[in-house]
């Protein structure tokens, strides 16, 4: 039976300009790219984007708390399997993440209403 190492987690703030760059670090570290989510958490949005390390069982999750509208490059070309996370965070969450490598605009999934689980609007807007 193999012995199973597996250190703390690592949970990183970063700014939503930097994800590129930060995975395709993980990837010349070694680390795959594991899954992106978004939440919506005290009407703010959450994006997190997890890479592990099969060898160490190193977990490193990169967290961004954008601004309302503000851009996030996508990491399709760096991390194919992304492109369905990030289209999924944009659609049912309103992330403007831009370039994704196959763009589903907005018609992965058969829904009524227009990104669901989006932070809702501040009056006025």
């Amino acid at each position: 039976m193999t012995e199973v190492f597996c250190p703390e987690n690592i949970l990183e703030e970063i700014k939503a300009d930097q994800i590129p760059e930060k995975a395709m670090a993980k990837i010349a570290e070694g680390y795959r790219f594991s899954q992106a989510c978004a939440a919506t958490v005290d009407n703010h949005l959450e994006l997190s984007y997890s890479f592990a390390h099969d060898e160490t069982y190193q977990y490193h999750t990169f967290r961004i708390l954008p601004e309302e509208g503000e851009e996030i490059p996508s990491i399709t070309r760096i991390c194919p399997p992304a492109v369905f996370y990030e289209n999924e965070m944009r659609e049912l969450f309103g992330a403007n993440i831009t370039l994704i490598a196959l763009d589903l605009q907005d018609k992965m999934y058969r829904i009524e209403e227009v990104q669901p689980f989006a932070p809702e609007k501040k009056e006025g807007e």
